[in-house]
């Protein structure tokens, strides 16, 4: 399986709680203003890359406690991302995604694509809506807006409705 990539940032503290390894999907269809990656946004940019090599590089880095998703817009590859997802949950990392989606627009899109779903079952946290420059701050923990939720996936997808959580 392969996925399109714009990076990978091995050692990351800002990217989600704990030692986190980031992958940066290439491709988004946002274009949010202001948006910190707008490098990602090119669908045609990047480069591919193999989804079991990036989940071996993971491991070498024992202090490694969690994965996130970022980009680009991580659910326009949902198929790759939910493949690398799965198999990073069944070695036990703490998976986080951003996404320029809201949650419930997620939902809805699942019915279309199954991978969105697939992707979904795996994260424990998502941090949904679109990048709001008007809305900025630089006190929000992992998050550049206002808007932007922090949401437990499991709970969310128990109650049918998106639950959000302070980390």
């Amino acid at each position: 399986m392969k996925i399109k990539l714009a990076g990978l940032v091995a050692d990351s503290i800002v990217d989600g709680p704990g030692f986190r390894f980031t992958i940066f999907t290439q491709g988004c269809p946002h274009h949010c203003e202001g948006c910190h990656n707008p490098q990602t946004h090119d669908f045609s940019g990047g480069r591919y890359a193999d989804c079991d090599k990036i989940i071996e590089k993971i491991q070498k880095n024992k202090l490694t406690s969690g994965v996130t998703f970022s980009g680009g817009e991580p659910f326009c590859q949902s198929e790759a991302c939910a493949y690398t997802a799965k198999k990073l949950k069944e070695l036990n990392y703490h998976l986080m995604a951003f996404t320029g989606y809201e949650f419930e627009q997620l939902i809805a899109m699942s019915d279309k694509d199954k991978f969105i779903m697939e992707f979904l079952n795996c994260l424990d946290i998502v941090i949904d809506g679109k990048f709001d420059l008007t809305r900025r701050s630089l006190e929000l923990k992992y998050k550049g807006s206002s808007n932007q939720r922090t949401i437990d996936v499991r709970e969310s997808l128990k109650q049918g409705r998106a639950v959000e959580i302070e980390i």
